[in-house]
């Protein structure tokens, strides 16, 4: 690949590592310590901080900050990163903060789509092939798993975890985890498992089948959580008609405390 190609009025320290094919466009804004991989594509105006590392061909579109300070009042000025992986896309006005403690990160995985002002605060953990809509919102130490999508202005609370595969519908919010592979709504309000983010991730027929058995058997009819946990975990044990989805599913359930839930539906 050719070397970077650097608009006359960019402004990009000497401290910046760009790799073969970098393109910068005009009045972006490179900082001192930043590492970017080979082809990726910084466009106009966008912005990247000190202790921020991208990998290979992402774009980064006008407007987008990556790596400024945490939005935390702890904060205390201490060098912490953003590391971000392969062929990501960051459009107009998204923003990802580094880490607030000494030595920390924000993570984002490879092949996700931050859409027009979505936002990852510190010490997020964003898998692959993520979606943040735009105006998707993550609030500090988010876990999101591979394949997760957060449609328009939906809203994560802080430490919370959202499962692969999830959804989070248009300006829903989750205050309590979110279990792979399931729908949510409104305000901690599942509606169902994501069929459709299953099948585009090449689950096939039997396998959603199951999880939609074990999403009826935990969450169907306000069971107690821990009960019908339990009787799945027993299930699995003693039958091999289950998937490797489901014993996913109830390894997530065991290791949090408070997950979002069926309520009764609304009347329209």
């Amino acid at each position: 690949m050719s070397a970077a190609e650097i608009h006359p009025q960019a402004l990009v320290s000497p401290g910046a590592e760009l790799g073969s094919g970098v393109s910068v466009g005009p009045f972006a804004v490179i900082e001192d310590g930043v590492r970017v991989g080979d082809g990726t594509r910084i466009q106009a105006s966008a912005y990247l901080c000190s202790g921020t590392t991208l990998g290979r061909d992402n774009v980064v579109h006008m407007g987008a900050v990556l790596g400024h300070e945490p939005q935390d009042r702890g904060y205390g000025g201490a060098p912490t990163r953003v590391v971000i992986g392969d062929r990501n896309i960051f459009r107009e006005g998204s923003t990802v903060h580094r880490g607030t403690a000494p030595d920390t990160e924000t993570r984002i995985g490879s092949d996700c789509f931050f859409m027009a002002n979505s936002h990852a605060a510190h010490n997020c953990r964003v898998g692959d092939g993520v979606t943040l809509a735009n105006g998707a919102l993550l609030g500090g130490h988010v876990e999101v798993g591979d394949g997760a999508f957060l449609s328009g202005n939906a809203v994560v609370h802080q430490r919370i975890r959202v499962g692969r595969l999830a959804m989070i519908q248009g300006s829903s919010a989750a205050s309590c985890d979110v279990p792979p592979f399931c729908n949510v709504s409104s305000l901690n309000e599942l509606r169902g498992i994501n069929v459709v983010g299953l099948r585009r991730a090449g689950v096939e027929a039997h396998g959603i089948a199951a999880i939609r058995r074990a999403y009826r058997m935990l969450f169907h009819g306000r069971p107690n959580l821990g009960r019908a946990r339990t009787r799945l975990g027993e299930e699995l044990d003693r039958s091999d008609g289950w998937t490797p989805e489901v014993r996913e599913l109830l390894e997530f359930l065991e290791g949090g405390q408070s997950f979002c839930s069926v309520r009764s539906r609304r009347s329209s």
